[in-house]
């Protein structure tokens, strides 16, 4: 018996700091095209610093509009983040907590970067915080330690089967998480309390 096609999933790709002189963008952009190469999932990388969000719940504003938009079109997620006194940083915390059931019953990966632990304790924090919100985060992590030199002068990884390969993994078990998750949200609207 062949497996029921479907239309490819949307894989919303989070840029987390929005400090100047970050290595987010370089990350997320190489992981956006590690994605890109897939079938079953489209890419859409959404860089929080275009999205000026305010410090409180106080109201909507444009750039909570137009991001909520975008992750409620997204079915999975992957938060690309660093490591900032070992937690995650407070525009993504701000970008997270301002938005609610864009995160319901979606699984959500993580693309970590620091010093010698690659980021791996924000990611770990950040696990409880998703599942709060009701998502579902995959086992597997990508993560870049001693992220300086991780890089080139292009852009690209200096080691891109090990990471390329840790990619793969991750996306996969998105994948998986993100049509489980989508057919059991087209039977019943998941209602969160």
């Amino acid at each position: 018996m062949s497996p029921i096609p479907h239309p490819p999933l949307r894989l919303g790709v989070i840029v987390g700091s929005v400090r100047e002189g970050r290595m987010g963008p370089t990350i997320a952009r190489w992981f956006a095209e590690h994605a890109a190469r897939r079938t079953d999932m489209t890419v859409d990388v959404i860089d929080l610093a275009e999205h000026p969000l305010p410090l409180d719940m106080a109201g909507d504003t444009p750039g909570t509009d137009a991001l909520a938009t975008r992750l409620a079109a997204a079915d999975l997620f992957t938060v690309v983040t660093p490591e900032y006194n070992h937690s995650f940083p407070a525009g993504l915390k701000n970008a997270i907590d301002l938005h609610n059931k864009e995160w319901h019953a979606k699984p959500v990966g993580f693309v970590s970067y620091g010093g010698v632990s690659g980021g791996l304790r924000a990611v770990e924090q950040l696990r409880q915080v998703f599942a709060e919100l009701h998502a579902v985060s995959v086992r597997d992590t990508v993560s870049f330690h001693g992220v300086w030199g991780s890089f080139d002068g292009t852009g690209r990884p200096v080691d891109p089967e090990g990471c390329g390969g840790a990619a793969t993994t991750m996306l996969d078990q998105l994948a998986w998480w993100g049509r489980a998750l989508s057919e059991a949200r087209a039977v019943q609207p998941y209602g969160a309390r």
